[in-house]
């Protein structure tokens, strides 16, 4: 398919919205399915994954191809769930529009809102189709009010629905002027507008001309000085620009499911939908533009396929892939034949022997190539910027279930890290435990459930221990002696420390004040290596000590019994000594949160945050959405996802990053110190 007939569109919104529904509506209408599959049943082309099926719903993107009208469309369904906004992000880059599936029955929610400003971010061009108009209590008038309340001026419907609720029948368009009528069937009976809807036709298409001939300096002039309005093929071209430019978001309206509305809203992609040379392009990490010549692609989405291996999801931004091309992978210091090309519809594959600029495609067995890697003509000098990913919010750790598990568990965690960048696994040393994250406690619970049935593995969880860590406030100078006789050679170290605290923030600092050899130069090392190790363990509660400084400043050695030995169990013995004096007091992280919520719930939020040990340091707006910035110890965010989920009904996010150690508060402090000695 030539470029210039190529269409990249992602579905997006809010969870529930209906876009996997539009996505099979559209796969149906366009004759690729015999009929139009139903997420309650499992059996929708793009919700093909196990996890997909039993939470009916989308967790992964999935690409569902179709032609209509000699124009290829590539759509993209993503998940609505804010856990899975990383696959929102990424798909984002492969798109040239972004068409926003809102409910007409719950309007515009906040993941819409989030997804919004993304999709301006990365320059692609947004459109939106009122969902669900044949529910009982869906509006058209209140969704279609909402949506210019949150989001402009610009926002400029095409259609209009005819009937309302359990009546719908149909929609009318706003240029042309005709209506397009459905009997139960995904095909339109095209006709006149009802008499019942001309009234509401006319009235919003003088408003779409207002906003149309805005785009144009000529149309505009000739509308305001001699009344005369754009003709069809000008509105088209007139809105076509507003949305490349991000001046003009046209609306769409009908029923995903009864399939009213649904072959315009594929006649719209077509006529409407920027072509791929229209987008702008990426932003780029090496380089100073795309080249004119040579090939160009970005690793969108990696997964993994049982009998395939890795299979690499890509977008040609320039040139053209031609099956068995060699392509070099900058990032991996990597070049991969595209022996295996193939375009993807849900879990099938169709082969490929070109895959043309501004196409979609996949390719298997590149196995070093990961999501966010650009592959590129050999001595092309330009690098696509990888898309940048949310932090994680949440955090469990993973135990493996038995000793086999144990053997593959770090390979499938890594795996598993390698298809999905929003995830994260670490080692953490503090507390000895592997640690995995994401972005909410759905997102973990699929990581969970993919580790069994993609790699095998079976893992239990548990909240993550809290990586706390102990300080000192009060000074000491002690004596660290270690004497062992036992016949034969015997074991001597002496070592004198002062102990005294460091400002909060500050490491271990070690100081050597010794004069006339009452240690040995060599041995010295030895002495802090002892008291580090010491400090390891901890004072009170078995965690790090942190902001201690150390000097030793005077010592006793033997010339037979001394060795480097003796010495660290000398530094260990002062540390032992001090303890008691040092009044060692508790650390604990301290999170920086940023809870974006709409401003009825503000109440709600910040108590919670109150509640939570929590200091807000501010509040600010962002579009019809409030931000609050505040800080909060990790110990009471370890499921903040959960809460916030409970207190705004989903319609909040957050965001949390590590700032600093702070002092437990003395009763915190002491349900750590004592939990600490019942493990021991």
């Amino acid at each position: 398919m030539a470029s210039e007939k190529i269409r990249n569109v992602v579905l997006v919104g809010h969870s529930g919205s209906g876009k996997t529904a539009l996505a099979e509506s559209l796969l149906f209408a366009a004759g690729v399915t015999t009929r139009a599959g139903r997420v309650e049943d499992g059996n929708t082309v793009t919700d093909f994954e196990p996890e997909e099926i039993a939470r009916q719903s989308s967790v992964s993107l999935a690409m569902a191809p179709f032609e209509w009208k000699g124009h290829k469309i590539n759509l993209i369904d993503t998940p609505g769930l804010s856990d899975f906004v990383g696959e929102v992000r990424t798909a984002l880059r492969a798109a040239d529009l972004a068409l926003f599936v809102v409910s007409g029955v719950d309007g515009v929610e906040v993941q819409t809102e989030e997804v919004w400003r993304m999709a301006g971010e990365e320059g692609v061009a947004r459109a939106v189709f009122v969902n669900k108009l044949d529910r009982e209590r869906s509006s058209f008038s209140r969704t279609l009010s909402q949506l210019k309340t949150v989001f402009g001026t610009a926002i400029a419907p095409l259609q209009v629905p005819i009937g309302a609720e359990h009546s719908l029948q149909g929609v009318a368009n706003l240029v042309g002027g005709r209506a397009y009528l459905y009997d139960g069937t995904h095909v339109a009976t095209e006709g006149d507008v009802p008499e019942s809807s001309q009234g509401e036709v006319a009235s919003l298409h003088t408003a779409l001309v207002e906003a149309v001939v805005e785009t144009d300096d000529g149309m505009l002039e000739r509308y305001l000085e001699g009344g005369v309005e754009p003709t069809g093929n000008e509105l088209i071209l007139g809105m076509h620009k507003g949305m490349i430019e991000g001046t003009a978001f046209p609306v769409l309206c009908g029923s995903a499911t009864s399939g009213v509305g649904v072959d315009r809203v594929a006649q719209f992609i077509v006529d409407y939908g920027p072509r791929p040379e229209e987008r702008p392009a990426p932003p780029l990490a090496e380089g100073e533009s795309l080249p004119e010549g040579g090939v160009v692609a970005y690793v969108f989405k990696t997964m993994s396929d049982q009998y395939v291996g890795r299979i690499s999801l890509f977008r040609v931004f320039r040139g053209s892939v031609n099956l068995d091309a060699d392509l070099e992978n900058p990032a991996r210091h990597a070049t991969g034949r595209m022996h295996n090309v193939f375009s993807m519809r849900g879990k099938e594959h169709t082969e490929l022997k070109q895959v043309e600029t501004g196409d979609i495609a996949a390719v298997a067995k590149l196995e070093a190539t990961l999501a966010g890697d650009t592959l590129r003509s050999p001595g092309l000098g330009v690098v696509i910027a990888p898309v940048t990913m949310p932090a994680p919010t949440m955090s469990l750790a993973v135990f493996p279930r038995s000793q086999h598990d144990e053997e593959k568990l770090s390979t499938a965690l890594q795996r598993a890290v390698d298809d999905d960048p929003t995830l994260r696994v670490s080692r953490n040393t503090i507390t000895k435990q592997t640690v995995l994250s994401g972005l909410g406690d759905a997102h973990l619970e699929v990581a969970i459930a993919r580790l069994a049935t993609r790699y095998g593995v079976e893992v239990d969880t548990a909240l993550p221990k809290i990586p706390y860590r102990e300080t000192i406030r009060g000074k000491a100078d002690v004596e660290g002696k270690h004497k062992k006789q036992s016949g034969g050679r015997g074991q001597y170290g002496v070592a004198n420390l002062r102990f005294e605290p460091l400002p909060l923030g500050s490491d271990f600092e070690f100081v050597n004040e010794l004069k006339g050899g009452s240690i040995p130069r060599q041995y010295v090392p030895a002495v802090e290596k002892g008291v580090i190790e010491a400090l390891e363990r901890g004072i009170i509660a078995g965690y790090p000590v942190v902001a201690v400084r150390a000097t030793v400043y005077d010592g006793k050695y033997h010339a037979v019994d001394s060795d480097e030995l003796s010495f660290r169990m000398a530094g260990i013995l002062a540390v032992k000594e001090a303890a008691p004096k040092l009044n060692a007091t508790l650390l604990e992280p301290v999170m920086r949160v940023t809870v974006r919520i709409p401003e009825d719930l503000m109440g709600d939020v910040i108590g919670d945050l109150n509640a939570k040990r929590g200091r807000v340091l501010g509040m600010d707006s962002d579009g019809s959405l409030r931000v609050v910035t505040a800080e909060v110890p990790l110990a009471e965010m370890q499921r903040y996802s959960i809460d916030l989920r409970s207190i705004t009904s989903g319609r909040g996010s957050f965001e949390m990053v590590m700032s600093h150690y702070e002092e437990a508060p003395p009763n915190e402090a002491q349900k750590v110190i004592a939990a600490a000695r019942e493990e021991d």
